[in-house]
């Protein structure tokens, strides 16, 4: 038995400016202690760490130091921001590489001390432009609901300028996980992104099983991403360029 989950359900984006825009679709995602991943390897059939397979988690798809590892690349950056505290456990949400290729728009690095409560959350966001960002955002204690909030840093999508902001409300993920993501501007609320889920006891037939009916699961986010795009243009959803933050300009 693994402290690690597998996680099955629904990613849902719904923007309300300045077009209506609407998708879903189903996605599976994998809950890892990092400290088990040499386990996972040696008992989980089809799975491989930093190793070709079905399915597998390399260290290079994640952080912004790929000398360090993961779990020291974490700790780092909770230093770098100001937090001591060095977590207990580790458990990274993501979606696994299916065949060699996975595309992550967004992972959370869950920080744990040994009571069991959570202290820190680490947002890692990836751009379809290859860059990727790192928020290192405190837990209050003593909540069922965590609710964290930053200004946007990284370029993430033409339709969406630079100065904005995230309001991320989470759980502390269990039978189910939930994560809703709404981004405003200065005029209140654009789109709101969520994934909720459904916890399963991660083996090699619940894991061979989601492959099999999502075997294409890391392209259809990225082909996704694109083909919404193009529905977003079509529709007239105003266009900016890629260049820095308070810069921004539509084209």
């Amino acid at each position: 038995m693994f402290n690690s989950r597998l996680y099955i359900g629904k990613v849902l984006h719904r923007r309300v400016r300045p077009a209506v825009h609407q998708l879903e679709y189903r996605v599976f995602s994998l809950l890892i202690d990092l400290d088990e991943l040499p386990h996972l390897q040696a008992k989980l059939r089809g799975f491989s760490w930093n190793g070709f397979n079905v399915v597998s988690v390399h260290d290079k798809d994640f952080g912004l130091d790929e000398s360090a590892g993961l779990r020291a690349g974490v700790e780092q950056a909770l230093t770098a921001n100001g937090m001591d505290e060095r977590p207990d456990k580790i458990f990274l949400s993501c979606y696994p590489r299916l065949f060699g290729y996975a595309f992550n728009p967004l992972s959370l690095y869950y920080c744990y001390r040994k009571d069991g409560s959570v202290f820190a959350v680490v947002h890692e966001v990836h751009n379809t432009f290859g860059e990727r960002y790192i928020y290192v955002l405190p837990v209050n204690r003593d909540t069922k609901i965590i609710h964290q909030t930053t200004s946007k840093a990284l370029f993430v999508s033409p339709f969406a300028h630079m100065d904005m902001h995230y309001f991320f409300r989470l759980n502390v993920p269990n039978e189910k996980q939930v994560v809703v993501i709404r981004l405003h501007d200065g005029d209140g609320l654009v789109l709101t992104a969520s994934y909720v889920a459904r916890q399963k006891i991660l083996t090699a037939t619940a894991l061979a099983t989601q492959v099999v009916k999502m075997p294409l699961l890391s392209l259809k986010v990225v082909v996704g991403i694109h083909w919404e795009a193009l529905r977003l243009w079509i529709k007239r959803v105003p266009w900016f360029s890629h260049v820095p933050k308070n810069t921004t300009r539509p084209l």
